[in-house]
């Protein structure tokens, strides 16, 4: 009961810490965002420090990370005759980044390298892809909002109906407790709640929301199981501690991370075609 309150609150705090800010102001959910990419790529980083076979330049990849969301961000909400020429540093800043293999005199460098440029793509992308939602969201109903609530509620009701319904395994040898019909379960009420979400909050855009659902919720499924996969690579319960119950930061944003790309797409075919 006591893991069941902690969870809960948990959960509550970090529900209001996404939402709240997306409604008030673009400039502080985009610092929000910010400090969560953070958090999530040293987290991504530090899942390699046990392995012998890597030696990960975190603090590097770290300092990268900010440099390109803050440009980014900068871009969106700053001068663009200015911020165009502050995105061209970028590409040769990761390959000074990258030349410090030649003196670091660890093995396996490629690999070092890989998973250095990995994270970037991995964590620090899908949250320069939100960055978009955040400035271009002129509505009254922020679709990033949209997008987490269909995300949670997907994990919420894959849990709900995988404990009372599950039976046949999804995929065992990544993670053993997810099932078949939990995913299944966790599809049919984001598709549900999509409906819902157009009808009570976005009237002029009940499709939108309908298809959007369709996309996110198997994305959100992948999303958890992607991130599952580089825990038992790590062999690793959780990727953090830093929200009781929970786990860390790329907990609760793994699905997030998958499924912001698409749902980007998405917005952008219907904006536009």
């Amino acid at each position: 009961m006591n893991n069941i309150l902690v969870r809960t609150l948990s959960g509550g705090v970090f529900v209001a810490i996404i939402l709240i800010p997306l409604f008030l102001s673009r400039e502080i959910a985009a610092g929000v965002f910010g400090v969560f990419m953070a958090l999530g790529l040293i987290e991504f980083y530090k899942l390699f420090d046990k392995t012998e076979s890597f030696s990960i330049d975190w603090k590097t990849g770290l300092v990268y990370g900010i440099i390109s969301y803050c440009i980014f961000a900068f871009s969106f909400f700053g001068e663009y005759y200015y911020t165009q020429w502050m995105l061209l540093i970028l590409a040769p800043l990761f390959f000074l980044i990258v030349i410090k293999e030649l003196w670091r005199e660890k093995k396996n460098p490629l690999l070092n390298v890989s998973i250095l440029g990995f994270g970037i793509i991995y964590v620090v992308l899908p949250f320069i892809f939100m960055l978009f939602f955040i400035h271009d969201d002129l509505s009254h109903f922020p679709s990033l909002a949209g997008m987490f609530i269909l995300i949670w509620m997907n994990d919420t009701f894959a849990f709900l109906s995988g404990k009372f319904f599950g039976k046949t395994k999804l995929i065992e040898r990544i993670s053993p407790n997810k099932t078949w019909e939990g995913a299944i379960g966790g599809i049919i009420f984001t598709l549900l709640a999509g409906v819902i979400i157009g009808i009570l909050f976005d009237p002029e855009k009940i499709v939108f929301w309908s298809i959007s659902a369709a996309i996110i919720a198997p994305c959100a499924i992948i999303g958890d199981l992607l991130e599952s996969l580089f825990k038992r690579n790590a062999n690793v319960k959780d990727s953090g501690t830093i929200m009781p119950g929970h786990g860390g930061i790329l907990d609760r944003f793994d699905a997030t991370l998958f499924t912001a790309p698409f749902f980007l797409v998405w917005t952008l075919i219907y904006m536009y075609f």
